[in-house]
């Protein structure tokens, strides 16, 4: 089976239920399927073999929905660009994918148009754009208006014969240091992933999940499959700049599932009238990304109940997932990521590369046919991170006695100060303890004296009192001498990606 047959399946056994909302209207999955042969039969018109990689550059809409499918449906590799990217990324991942097509809007012509000029490779660019003149300028790449295909392309079903082995994705990873690489992962990653995801949160064709992360990283995109795999539905919403909006829709569309990274929960506990509303309809929540405080993990318990909340832990690496908590042991084991999910095998692994013991740190270890064929055109971080058919995450972290995971910090989030080995982590959630604390980020910066110093960066909620001694005079009482931060500075807001992940890299080196 591959990917873009999950939209096939859907269609044929649910051609009118509603599968995707957005800006306010409807789409089923008979629409969704029709449009995207449409697009499908145009990239092979174009040229499009099976293996040939086609970027999709494009926010989340009914446009990315179609086009994601029809790229799979022609055999091709989806390369899933960021919409922040600059023209230096832009040109980058066209031409380390190597890609031969790309889809994408008005929007982005801005940087698309001078990246295509320094992109050889790329001869069929589908636009959604009337006037398409400054693209016919070109010469090595025909251009096509995104609205046409829709008016005139042919519907009929591409016949296009792939197996689960091949290719499906290529996903960069937002990587704070050095070139980002290209997650390699085939039909089969994505699809043993989808199915697993599925299983533990039983997801049926009566779900609706809430989307406010992009598409193209694969927490968003793993939500797009999982329910267009039950024939459940979609509710687009791009507008979490204005976070009191995205309460309304969640409510007015009567989502089952909200997804969200740490900062998404914490920007809606602190910055909407959320513990006013009441939604009857939400099933479940997940929270994925990086690891939630457990002081925002019983706030969200708190303020959305009945709702369950489910921790995950995964990479992109990994498809998505590789563990999730279940929420019936969620108030017993706060902090946990849980067990590996169904399909998987996850451990700890102690500095000999052997299973570590309970509460024995070391790095988290997975198997799978979900993790990735490798980094594309990569052969030497390939082989830093998959050993003897397993994934080496970079994770720390340890088990307890019953078999529970707890993520301890990344190995490259670990502070050396003064030979003492500090997580950046664990000082984060005690900050994150202190109500006036609305975010926090912790890094290590280089001292004379202890090696690494600790610094921490923290964004105070609405109103908040507290000086900088005044929080150094907190944390004295919290933490021990060797965890007490050297530096703490106030700011209005950290560096994040698209996907709301914080960038410390960026703290590092402003």
């Amino acid at each position: 089976m591959q990917v873009n047959q999950i939209l096939e399946m859907s269609a044929q056994k649910y051609p009118d239920s509603k599968a995707v909302y957005n800006d306010e209207k409807w789409m089923t999955y008979r629409e969704i399927d029709s449009l995207s042969n449409k697009v499908c039969n145009t990239l092979i018109e174009g040229g499009i073999k099976r293996g040939d990689r086609v970027a999709l550059l494009y926010e989340n809409s009914f446009d990315y929905v179609i086009g994601y499918y029809a790229i799979l449906k022609a055999g091709a590799i989806t390369v899933a660009l960021n919409t922040a990217s600059n023209k230096e990324k832009l040109i980058y991942y066209i031409n380390d994918s190597g890609a031969k097509g790309i889809i994408s809007n008005q929007r982005f012509s801005k940087i698309l148009l001078p990246a295509l000029s320094q992109s050889p490779h790329l001869n069929l660019c589908i636009i959604n754009q009337e006037d398409l003149s400054e693209y016919q300028e070109i010469g090595h790449c025909h251009s096509i208006c995104l609205k046409d295909i829709y008016r005139n392309g042919n519907h009929s079903h591409p016949n296009v014969r792939s197996i689960d082995m091949d290719v499906a994705s290529i996903v960069y990873t937002s990587g704070s240091t050095g070139k980002p690489k290209g997650v390699t992962l085939t039909h089969l990653n994505i699809l043993s992933n989808t199915r697993s995801i599925v299983d533990y949160l039983k997801l049926t064709s009566k779900d609706r999940i809430m989307v406010v992360l992009p598409f193209y990283y694969i927490y968003g995109k793993s939500l797009l499959n999982t329910h267009f795999y039950t024939g459940g539905s979609v509710v687009i919403e791009n507008r979490f700049a204005y976070p009191q909006v995205v309460l309304d829709t969640l409510k007015n569309t009567q989502a089952t599932g909200f997804a969200g990274v740490p900062s998404t929960f914490i920007i809606l506990l602190n910055k909407t009238t959320i513990r006013e509303y009441q939604f009857n309809h939400l099933r479940y929540i997940t929270q994925a990304g990086g690891s939630m405080a457990v002081s925002v993990q019983k706030e969200v318990d708190k303020v959305l109940s009945p709702a369950k909340l489910v921790v995950m832990y995964g990479a992109t690496e990994a498809s998505a997932r590789l563990s999730y908590l279940d929420p019936e042991m969620l108030h017993k084991k706060w902090g946990s990521i849980g067990k590996a999910i169904p399909n998987v095998d996850l451990f700890v692994a102690n500095e000999r590369g052997e299973k570590a013991g309970p509460e024995e740190i070391g790095e988290i270890v997975a198997r799978g046919s979900n993790i990735m064929a490798g980094y594309w055109n990569d052969p030497v971080e390939t082989d830093k991170v998959l050993k003897n058919g397993c994934y080496f995450t970079g994770d720390l972290g340890k088990t307890d006695e019953e078999g529970f995971l707890y993520v301890v910090g990344r190995k490259k989030d670990i502070i050396k100060v003064a030979g003492e080995r500090v997580s950046a982590k664990e000082i984060e959630e005690c900050i994150l303890e202190m109500n006036q604390v609305h975010e926090t980020a912790v890094i290590g910066i280089p001292d004379d004296i202890v090696g690494e110093a600790i610094k921490a960066f923290i964004v105070p909620r609405k109103n908040a009192t507290f000086t900088e001694e005044d929080y150094k005079k907190y944390l004295k009482k919290k933490l021990p001498s060797y965890m007490q931060p050297k530096t703490i500075v106030l700011l209005d807001d950290l560096p994040k990606n698209d996907s709301g992940k914080i960038l410390k890299e960026k703290l590092k080196n402003p």
